[in-house]
């Protein structure tokens, strides 16, 4: 197998916009090959503008060409002398760019099994697929085309791939499990371990067979040592377009629905069931059994404890504190169950004397 890179010979401006839209204003054949920072942007370079906070630096900017909204356009072409793209989410305009010229330069893994690689007489895996060194998959797997499946990587028995998706090296993923396609699976990630499950007895935990499996849609990005665990009797699911950072723990039998994303070291346990186009942020922690609507976001480090059943942002931590004070402040706390009652039987005295008055 030789893998390939392809040769970045840029766009046009024109043909940039032809194929992402947006209204082009200045010069259409100005070629750039790269995405830039305005502050270190050169001739041969676009960049963006997506905080008006910039707008500044941007009129300043050495790029040949910028990405920026019809509201800060005025502003910057005062003084900016470059070709402009005016478009209404120049954020999202810069992600598809940045894909796009990501691509002009990117290694083509050649399609191929690597020597080193176990692949058993009894999986089914397209011509075009590519499995790096030292590769395991196992009978029943059905890995589909131009799928990349990097050095290390385990694959259980009866697994299935999507059409495209990538596998980062030592990514392991259990029997049974499938994921759809376009899928980003990077390195370290486990799906498909034993969900946590556990019966007692005499002070004796009884393990309870996982007999689930990971199903995952289209288009789902899931980061570095992430583990999504199996499930106990039904599957557990991830919906399409949904994005999860690194070290994140999804538990078994949860259901997360379709684009909701969740920042790096979120916890969601067994059986929750989460809503779609919803937003995690880093450590936020997400109780069994509980139920999240649709357009729901958790804000970083917060502890969902209830079902959350209407859409908005939701916040639940204490804020930070010098340790002396947060000592103080949670001595109140413990305090207003019995601060409560006294307030309550005050307000019972002062009624019946305003009644005896």
């Amino acid at each position: 197998m030789t893998d390939t890179r392809h040769p970045n010979t840029g766009i046009r401006l024109q043909d940039l916009v032809e194929r992402f839209g947006g209204q082009l204003v200045g010069d259409p054949d100005i070629c750039v090959t790269a995405i830039a920072p305005l502050d270190s942007a050169g001739p041969s370079h676009i960049s963006f503008l997506s905080n008006s906070k910039l707008r500044a630096l941007a009129a300043q900017s050495g790029a040949a060409a910028l990405i920026l909204s019809p509201l800060d356009d005025p502003a910057v072409s005062a003084t900016y002398e470059g070709a402009r793209i005016v478009t209404t989410n120049p954020y999202a305009y810069f992600a598809r760019a940045a894909q796009y010229f990501a691509s002009l330069s990117e290694i083509v893994k050649a399609p191929g099994i690597d020597p080193s690689a176990s692949v058993s007489k009894d999986a089914v895996v397209d011509p075009s697929v590519h499995i790096g060194p030292h590769v395991t998959v196992e009978a029943g797997a059905v890995i589909g085309a131009h799928a990349v499946i990097d050095a290390g990587c385990f694959i259980g028995r009866d697994a299935r791939i999507g059409q495209g998706t990538h596998f980062f090296a030592n990514v392991t993923f259990h029997a049974g499990c499938s994921i759809g396609a376009r899928g980003i699976v990077h390195s370290g990630a486990v799906i498909g371990t034993d969900g946590f499950g556990f019966a007692v007895e005499g002070g004796v935990y009884i393990k309870i067979p996982q007999t689930g499996c990971v199903v995952i849609g289209d288009d789902v990005d899931i980061g570095a040592n992430t583990c999504i665990d199996r499930g106990a009797l039904a599957d557990t699911i991830i919906e399409d377009g949904v994005k999860l950072d690194n070290q994140i723990q999804i538990g078994h039998n949860c259901h997360i629905g379709a684009h909701t994303a969740m920042a790096g070291c979120v916890g969601v346990a067994g059986s929750a069931k989460i809503g779609k186009h919803c937003t995690f942020g880093g450590a936020a922690m997400v109780l069994g059994h509980l139920e999240i609507a649709d357009n729901v976001h958790i804000s970083s480090g917060s502890m969902v404890s209830r079902s959350v059943l209407e859409p908005g942002q939701y916040t639940g931590f204490y804020p930070l504190a010098k340790n002396a004070e947060w000592e103080r402040s949670a001595a109140i706390v413990r305090n207003l169950a019995s601060m409560r009652e006294k307030i309550r039987a005050l307000e019972k005295t002062i009624k019946t004397l305003t009644e005896q008055k």
